[in-house]
Formats: structure tokens, sequence, C-alpha cells
């Protein structure tokens, strides 16, 4: 018999409840690391581009790359490890990271770079998958739902902060110093991880892969994954190229950047909250009603970013309608799929909003390079999350419709059971 881990058992707070373990706080510590290496590029675009002598297209799809590394990485190797201890899966994942970022800042070239970037990427969305089941394991059953939800909020810090303050290292210090922050920051995720977090008590034992995928080809998850492609490309069709937006189109300078970014943190936040409520009452109508926010803001945004005040104070309306869409996007895709599936459905979801960042950042820079130019991308977002709506509005009535479907059933094998 093993005596239990120390980082695995709670000890009693002062109150007489169970303080939560620090390999929950380990864990947080490499989701933060993994947010900001996905988003810090975007306060870095012009620095890169012009570093390296490429176009800002070209800088904005270190993106997409980026993001399609998650879409094939996350269920790939969610599949390829599910048989491993996940403690194991973990700290790979991050020495995967660390090593990632520690090229990207010493890429003598643009090839090397998204090489580097893509490298990287594959750790993020297995990372949130086992870290997610991981953090789960660490508590009573009863906390279980905040074991999660400290364990994202590495991700929301590093929007908030993380994300600025690595624009402000590469305003002052170059774009290479905010990668080697971030390469830092997964050493010390690595070290916390494999020290605190416990080993596996049995190896996990996951459905067959034939069933996983039976699961997730139901036409209502296919249709929530295409709508979280759809719906948030539209976000990042503006927010890849929000650093040249605010320094061109509304005037600021560069310095001005990483305090604006602060704002979409903090809208970020806010909106991740209002729009779990609401899809914890209503998931359809929550699920419509983000995605028109989105849209109407996108295409507000189109004149407010003129002037200095409206545009920063779009800025924190895009983060709040951005992630209000999030959790009934997510909830929609698990609450269409079978237990067996879920595992698989949540990592394919990660994927599809990471694929969204991608199709929206290529769009974008073909707004700016082939198109009406860096002031028509709010407009073109807002109309790529429009299709979102599109098939939202679809796949509610579809959902309606079964729902009816299966009313008379329901009332016809009553009436057969009584008279019998």
């Amino acid at each position: 018999m093993h005596a239990p881990s120390p980082a695995s058992t709670a000890a009693p707070a002062p109150g007489g409840r169970a303080r939560l373990p620090l390999a929950l706080y380990a864990l947080t510590v490499g989701a933060f690391g993994i947010g900001t290496t996905e988003f810090v590029i975007m306060g870095l675009l012009l620095q890169v581009a012009a570093d390296l002598q490429v176009g800002l297209a070209a800088a904005g799809l270190l993106i997409s790359g980026y993001a399609l590394g998650v879409f094939v990485g996350a269920p790939v190797l969610t599949v390829a490890t599910g048989r491993m201890p996940r403690k194991a899966v973990l700290v790979a994942l991050m020495l995967i990271f660390t090593a990632g970022n520690i090229v990207c800042a010493i890429a003598p070239n643009y090839t090397v770079l998204m090489i580097a970037r893509v490298v990287t990427s594959l750790a993020h969305g297995t990372f949130f998958g086992v870290g997610a089941v991981v953090a789960t394991g660490l508590v009573a059953e009863d906390r279980k739902a905040s074991a999660i939800s400290i364990m994202f909020t590495g991700l929301t810090v590093a929007t908030l902060l993380g994300v600025p303050a690595g624009a402000w290292l590469g305003l002052h210090f170059g774009w290479r110093s905010t990668f080697w922050a971030v390469a830092l920051i997964g050493v010390i995720a690595t070290v916390v991880i494999a020290t605190l977090v416990p080993r596996d008590r049995s190896r996990p034992e996951p459905a067959p892969l034939r069933r996983e995928l039976r699961a997730v080809l139901h036409p209502q998850v296919l249709l929530g994954l295409l709508m979280t492609v759809l719906g948030f490309a539209g976000v990042f069709t503006v927010y890849t190229f929000i650093q040249p937006i605010l320094t061109t189109v509304s005037g600021f300078g560069e310095a001005a950047v990483s305090p604006i970014l602060l704002v979409f943190g903090g809208g970020m936040i806010l909106g991740n909250l209002i729009g779990g409520r609401f899809a914890d009452k209503r998931l359809a109508p929550a699920l419509i009603g983000t995605l028109i926010a989105l849209a109407a803001v996108l295409a507000v945004m189109t004149f407010a970013l003129h002037n200095p005040i409206a545009a920063v104070a779009f800025v924190g309306l895009l983060g709040v309608a951005a992630f209000a869409t999030v959790p009934p996007l997510q909830l929609w895709v698990l609450r269409k799929t079978d237990a067996a599936g879920q595992n698989l459905a949540s990592s394919l979801n990660i994927g599809a909003f990471n694929l969204g960042n991608a199709l929206g950042a290529w769009l974008g820079g073909a707004v700016i390079e082939h198109g009406p130019g860096l002031g028509a991308v709010t407009w073109v977002a807002a109309l790529v999350t429009l299709s979102g709506l599109v098939l939202a509005v679809w796949a509610a009535k579809l959902d309606a419709k079964g729902r009816g479907a299966q009313a008379p059933q329901r009332v016809g094998e009553t009436v057969a059971a009584c008279a019998g």
C-alpha cells in the first residue's frame, strides 16, 4: 500500500473545508504559459514582420500555423497518449512547449519560426484535455468544477496579463525576449508539474476509438464544431491584426497597445462569465444571442475605430462578445455527444476554435493585402460570424424539431403501457 502524495492530499482549511492541492496550481502555471505563447504574437506582429523582412499578412500566418497545429494535434495526441500515465503526458507536453519557444527565440528566419510555432502548438489541446482530467482527480466530488475553473484561470490570466506583458517586453527589448520569457515559464511549469502532480494510481482505460468516433459523428455535434469554427473565426480576423489596426486606423502609438490589450482581457473575463450563466439557463438562445452580439460588435467597430475613445471601448466590448460565445459553443458540443465520445469531442472543439483562429488570421491578411484594406477587416469579420449564426439558428431548429418528434412517441408509449 502506498502512502498518499502530499500534493494529492488536500489539507483542512481553518474553516474546516479542505484547501485545494498545490498540484492544481502547477497545472494553472502550465495553462498560463500555453495561453501566453498562443496569443502573444498578436502584440508583436509589426516587430516580427520588420525583423524577418516579411509582410504583415505573412506575419499573421504565424498565428494560423499555431492554430492549425492545435487543430491537428489536439485529437491526434489525445488518442495517441490515451494509455500513457497522465503525469508523464503533461511533463512531456511541457517539454515540447519549452523547446518550441526556445527555437522561436533563436529562429534565424521566418521558416524556422513558423516550424517552431507549429511544434509548440502540438502541446496545446492535449495539455488542456489531459490537465482537466487530472485536475478533477485531485479533489473531492463536490469541488471538481472549481478545480477545472482554477486550472483554466491560467488561460484567462494569460490573455489579461501575459499577452500585454509580452507585447511590452517585445517593444522594449525585442520580440525574441518575449519568447525567452515564455520558455522560462515553460521550465518553471515543467518542474512544478513533475514535482507536485501525483503519479497515476492506475493507467487510464479509454473507450475504443471506433466508439468515440461514432459518438462525435452525430450531425448535431458536427454542426456544433462548424459553428465554433465560423463563429469564432470572425474574432481572429480582427484580433490577429489588433496592433496595426490600433496604430494605423485609430492613431495610437505602439506603446499604447499593451494597456489596450488589458481592456480586451478584462472584457474576456466578463464575457466568459456572462456566456456561462446564460448557457446554463437556456443553451440554444444563449448560443444564438451571443453570436448576434458578436456580429453586431464587429460591424459597429468598423466606425468606432476612427475615434480613439470609442476604439478602446469596442476593444473591451469585443472581448466581452467574443468570449461570451465560448461556453455555449463548448456546451453545445458536449451535450450533443454521448459519454463515450466526450473526451474526443471536447478535444475536437478546442481544435475547432483554433481552426477558426487560423481561418480568421488568413482571411484578415487576405483583406489587408488583396482586398479593401486594414479598415475593412472588422466588417468582413462580422460577415464570417454571421455565417456561424446562420448555422446556429439551423441547429436550434433541428433540435426543436427532434424534441417535437420525440414527444408524440413518448405519449404513444405511455398510452400503450397503460392499455397493457
